[in-house]
């Protein structure tokens, strides 16, 4: 199994949902930085659970604890270790899906791969394990904000509606039927400087999608104006140029697999929940035809939580590049 991203500014992160606690180290980075461990908090807030009454009702507290690689609040340019420790945990939720499939989930495909899995809360594969994710993109974040790098994103969608009291209405809506919703959330990047990335196999926004897409919750990526683009003619799609430099951008910030100076703009399409009350058909693991019902406690839209892991993700792609290149 590979836990590793990035080749310079390498992360690796370990840990389950239900286990002691969840951990990310990050390798290569340089001695000297100082880190403001309030602003990783800050990121950690933003995406963990309990924080609303429309997200996942699992209050965990999401504090981060440095263990290695810091001294005296600056970078040693030793391994830098964090963890983050589950402190409300409720294993007994998931007890009775020990045997069995869950429809949408990765249960029977890492049973398949591996023959043995952690059922509490989906071990390895739960969206908690996007904890470590963000703590390490808050570190990045913190380097390339003096670089003139700014990351952000927002909801534009959720199940097809765009007006946030109707977002927030379908989520109540899919929450009180036992169901779940997806949604569409664009991620910005501004103050990129042009030519960042590589022009074949490891082009900018193919990096991007390999990190987006290696999210749980996400099933697709696309960038400017995306799928949009097959609908166009090349002088309506084409990105032209005078003096000042680029008239539109609807490229996304991105040309050969190389940035263009302009904001690197995508979007990520999130699935619904897997994890509903209603009842579905699913096989236990002597494949034997079950009904499930999930209980527990879980997001009823993933979409309204996941801007800062996809943040934190890119933040790492760009720090990796950024270090490729020097």
């Amino acid at each position: 199994m590979n836990d590793t991203f990035g080749r310079v500014f390498k992360v690796t992160t370990f840990g389950e949902s239900h286990g002691e606690a969840l951990g990310v180290v990050i390798d290569g980075i340089d001695s000297g930085i100082l880190i403001d461990t309030e602003a990783i908090q800050r990121e950690m807030d933003r995406r963990r659970p309990g924080a609303s009454s429309l997200t996942s009702p699992r209050n965990e507290a999401d504090r981060v604890e440095i263990i290695s690689g810091l001294f005296e609040g600056i970078t040693t340019g030793a391994p830098l270790t964090m963890i983050i420790r589950n402190t409300n945990t409720k294993s007994s939720d998931y007890s009775e899906l020990s045997t069995l499939f869950r429809p949408g989930h990765a249960d029977y495909t890492w049973s398949e791969r591996f023959g043995y899995r952690d059922w509490r809360g989906g071990g390895r594969t739960s969206g908690r394990e996007t904890a470590a994710r963000v703590a390490a993109g808050a570190v990045a974040k913190q380097i390339l904000a003096p670089m003139g790098i700014d990351i952000s994103s927002s909801v534009l969608e959720i199940a097809g509606r765009k007006k946030e009291e109707a977002m927030l209405e379908a989520v109540r809506a899919a929450r009180e039927d036992g169901d779940s919703v997806g949604g569409i959330v664009e991620i910005t990047a501004t103050g990129l400087p042009a030519g960042l990335g590589e022009p074949v196999f490891d082009k900018l926004d193919a990096l991007i999608a390999h990190a987006m897409l290696s999210i749980g919750a996400v099933k697709g990526v696309e960038f400017g104006e995306g799928f949009a683009a097959a609908r166009m003619r090349g002088s309506e799609n084409n990105d032209q140029m005078d003096e000042n430099g680029f008239l539109s951008n609807h490229a996304g910030g991105v040309l050969g697999g190389l940035s263009t100076g302009e904001d690197l703009v995508f979007r990520i399409a999130v699935k619904p929940t897997p994890s509903i009350a209603r009842e579905q058909k699913t096989v236990d693991i002597e494949n034997n035809p079950v009904t499930v019902s999930v209980k527990g406690r879980h997001d009823p839209c993933i979409a309204l939580r996941i801007g800062p892991v996809a943040e934190a993700m890119t933040a790492l792609v760009i720090m990796d590049l950024i270090m490729l290149a020097r």
